[in-house]
């Protein structure tokens, strides 16, 4: 016979659990960007805190660093989206050309398919119009405020993290004070780590697309390696982003162009992950490429692209807590192997006898 007890409290604290747990995944999506928030602030803290220190006001600093930011990507996006336009026209309007041409290349190496009756027959007004148009048009519009948001949560966290720091601190129970630091200064050097290196790697691959486009003389080289840069921020994916648009405007050149892109633009991806991501990172993600390609997955099967870009913070973020549990096991079995060995009290000498 199995007998079981609940009190009244256990039941509860059941009750609440399963409520949190229900309103999470509910407010799943607001929580996603208020994490994204954070990871944003992680990252300007340093150079807010940099720029109050020099006597700039709190706010002025964060708006100041904020307005520097967008009108940065604007203005890159106002280089990737026209060019981008009028690639998308070129191909539509040379497609059975190309297609023809690809034909000729495959060809050469024994591959037979039919492209161009297949090019001729595309309807370019089915593809961007009706329902498509509009559930882009929804996505376009959910994300332009989802992205609203997340400058104002970035904003409001920069400009109260003192109060929002004392108020954590509330909640620390006394003694662990310095231990709580710790762990939220770890947090921040590894997202704000990695922010800050993912743009020196999107920098690198930015310079070398445009230097290898530039050479070989592929239109719109500028608009690709802006386009690279922004791709290189999604794990794994974001290699054919960087590579195929200018592969496809090189093939419009000729074949030969177009494969010396990506066989370039692949070289450098390796050179990237091999050399360039473990020395720019350092220590400061510190994951085996398994735990990288595994969290990436996870991530685009849980959330889709928002959880592609936040699988490698969030699995830094992992590790720092995985690394803490380990410490304090490590420095509990210390402290109990220093109990083990301790030498006995020292035994009470004989009393000294009667003096001679």
């Amino acid at each position: 016979m199995l007998k079981l007890e609940v009190s009244y409290r256990g039941i509860i604290v059941g009750v609440l659990v399963m409520v949190a747990l229900f309103a999470f995944v509910r407010l799943w999506p607001v929580v996603l960007l208020v994490i994204t928030a954070f990871i944003f602030m992680a990252a300007l803290l340093p150079y807010v805190e940099w720029l109050v220190r020099r006597g700039v006001p709190r706010t002025a600093a964060v708006l100041f660093l904020v307005l520097v930011i967008l009108a940065s990507i604007a203005g890159l996006f106002s280089l990737v989206v026209p060019a981008m336009i009028d690639e998308f026209q070129s191909i539509r309007d040379n497609l059975p050309e190309d297609a023809r041409r690809l034909e000729e290349f495959l060809d050469n190496f024994g591959i037979n398919v039919e492209l161009q009756d297949r090019a001729r027959n595309v309807d370019w007004a089915e593809l961007v119009s009706g329902r498509v148009a509009i559930d882009y048009g929804q996505r376009i519009f959910q994300t332009t405020i989802s992205i609203i948001t997340i400058i104002v949560l970035t904003v409001y966290l920069l400009v109260e993290t003192p109060r929002l720091s004392r108020f954590f601190y509330q909640f620390v129970p006394a003694g662990r004070e310095p231990e709580a630091k710790r762990i939220l200064e770890s947090l921040s050097r590894v997202v704000g780590g990695y922010i800050r290196g993912q743009l020196i790697t999107s920098l690198a691959i930015s310079v070398f697309t445009l230097v290898i486009l530039l050479a070989l003389g592929v239109p719109n080289a500028l608009a690709f390696a802006v386009l690279a840069g922004f791709a290189d921020i999604i794990p794994i994916v974001g290699a054919l982003i960087a590579i195929i648009p200018p592969a496809v405007s090189a093939f419009e050149e000729s074949p030969t162009q177009a494969l010396l892109v990506v066989g370039l633009m692949t070289a450098y991806k390796q050179f990237e992950d091999r050399f360039l991501v473990p020395r720019v990172y350092g220590s400061t993600l510190n994951l085996p490429p398994l735990i990288v390609f595994l969290a990436v997955l996870a991530g685009a099967e849980l959330f889709g692209i928002p959880g592609v870009l936040l699988a490698l913070p969030a699995a830094a973020v992992g590790r720092v807590f995985l690394d803490y549990v380990m410490e304090n096991r490590l420095a509990q079995s210390v402290l109990a192997t220093d109990e083990v060995l301790a030498p006995d009290p020292a035994a009470p000498g004989p009393e000294p006898g009667p003096e001679a």
